[in-house]
């Protein structure tokens, strides 16, 4: 494949790509797993609007100016397809406004300051490698997530700050897996290294700051390796210019070698299909996502957690742990390789690039993505067609990078969202990991292999 092309794509379907996509979402298996709890909610539904996820992000960010101290975070119930806001109290106009809106009102107990407080008890107290946080609009808690290393000693620590932090402020669950990086969007890339290959994936085509051809994705990958290549036995044709891990995010900034590079807005959906992608967006707690990998290709499922915190096991130091804030936790499945992907919407909607998580795509799990706004707004490129790419027409990252304020406004340190567990039993069930900064092998399934657009959680 000539880096000319670089990534290889087939058809575009800019409008029958979401076509297939929409009719995706009405297949999704958990899509309406988000429903807001009509006893909470009583009275606070008339005149809820009917809103699109991307619609629901945008009031959202406006009702908590609104609603100032009152607001308690958000998430939208895709079954519903409503926006339901917490509140802990407030000035009965304001919270009629917000209901006028078109947003569905719900009372809680903990405000987000408190929340926000109890996430950060968890970080000074229980960083353990294999373990994840963040406080879910959806049970108005922080929702801690033990993976199956955390054990013993380390549970127990765990399971006892999180006891500390009250009763009603925390649910404790147990992933299957290990929390790891997943090396390897839509193509897959290659790096050469010393003791073998590292492969991970393309996430978003970008334009860098000084115009010039580029793409984004994991920082985990471009602290792996610093040159890339589109075939894993081919020249490289990229060089990593930015890359942020651990710490606050996982993302890098590869720019094209060559400055005529075609670098086209889209991610390759496989089986020769493609979804153009027009802008960057927020994630929002209860949406409907895809996340396209090069080894497990297409899969669907919902975002479950914003801002989240991980601790990965330290791939260079087996004592320490690389702590990565900011993250969109979902319940898509990821595999090694998938590292960098694409994680986007229905509508050609930007969100994330893939990180890590457990699990894998016959058992399911958690998965990370760093937000794709922010790494815009880190590195200074914007999404679109960069170099020699045509057909322009795409809405420039600047613009984007700071769009829908969504859940995160509220989400303090946010993280996983499964259902509760808090078991006393600190034996997680087994599964395999998601594979570490490099996947040895280099392997994984081509493109054309992946699944349909039906998408398969």
């Amino acid at each position: 494949m000539s880096h000319k092309r670089m990534p290889k794509r087939k058809a575009a379907i800019a409008v029958g790509g979401v076509a297939a996509l929409g009719a995706a979402a009405l297949l999704l298996p958990n899509a309406n797993a988000s429903q807001d709890q009509d006893s909470a909610t009583a009275g606070g539904t008339a005149g809820a609007k009917t809103l699109k996820a991307t619609d629901a992000s945008g009031l959202a960010g406006r009702l908590q100016e609104i609603l100032g101290d009152a607001f308690a975070g958000s998430y939208y119930d895709s079954g519903k397809q409503r926006l339901v806001v917490n509140v802990v109290s407030g000035d009965s106009n304001v919270i009629v406004q917000a209901r006028k809106a078109g947003a569905v009102v719900r009372q809680v107990d903990n405000s987000i300051d408190e929340l926000k407080a109890a996430a950060q008890t968890l970080r000074t107290r229980a960083t353990i490698p294999g373990t994840s946080w963040a406080v879910d609009p959806r049970t108005d808690k922080v929702l801690v997530t033990a993976d199956s290393t955390v054990t013993g000693a380390d549970w127990n620590r765990l399971r006892s700050t999180v006891r500390g932090l009250g009763s009603g402020m925390a649910t404790l669950k147990k992933s299957s897996g290990t929390f790891k990086t997943f090396v390897s969007g839509g193509d897959a890339i290659f790096s050469q290294v010393q003791g073998g290959s590292v492969r991970c994936s393309l996430g978003f085509n970008v334009t860098a700051s000084d115009g010039s051809p580029a793409f984004l994705t994991a920082g985990h990958c471009g602290v792996a390796a610093r040159e890339w290549s589109d075939s894993e036995t081919g020249q490289p044709i990229a060089t990593v210019d930015q890359a942020t891990f651990p710490g606050e995010g996982d993302f890098s900034l590869v720019k094209y070698d060559d400055p005529n590079t075609r670098a086209p807005s889209e991610v390759n959906a496989g089986n020769g299909r493609t979804v153009r992608i027009s802008q960057a967006a927020d994630a929002t707690v209860g949406e409907t996502v895809f996340r396209m990998g090069s080894t497990t290709g297409l899969h669907d499922g919902q975002v479950t957690g914003l801002d989240a915190t991980v601790n990965f096991q330290s791939e260079t130091d087996p004592n320490g742990v690389d702590t990565v804030t900011g993250l969109i936790q979902t319940d898509v499945c990821a595999e090694p390789g998938d590292s960098g992907g694409s994680l986007f919407t229905q509508d050609g909607s930007a969100l994330g690039l893939t990180s890590g998580g457990s699990g894998d795509c016959t058992g399911g799990g958690e998965t990370f993505f760093q937000p794709v706004t922010t790494a815009l707004q880190a590195t200074g490129a914007t999404l679109g067609d960069g170099g020699g790419g045509g057909g322009g027409g795409d809405n420039g990252a600047g613009d984007q990078a700071g769009a829908g304020a969504g859940d995160e406004a509220g989400a303090g340190d946010q993280a996983s969202a499964g259902d509760q567990a808090g078991a006393d039993d600190p034996a997680g069930a087994g599964g395999d990991g998601i594979g570490g900064s490099a996947d040895p092998s280099g392997a994984g399934a081509a493109d054309d292999g992946s699944p349909s657009l039906t998408g398969s959680h």
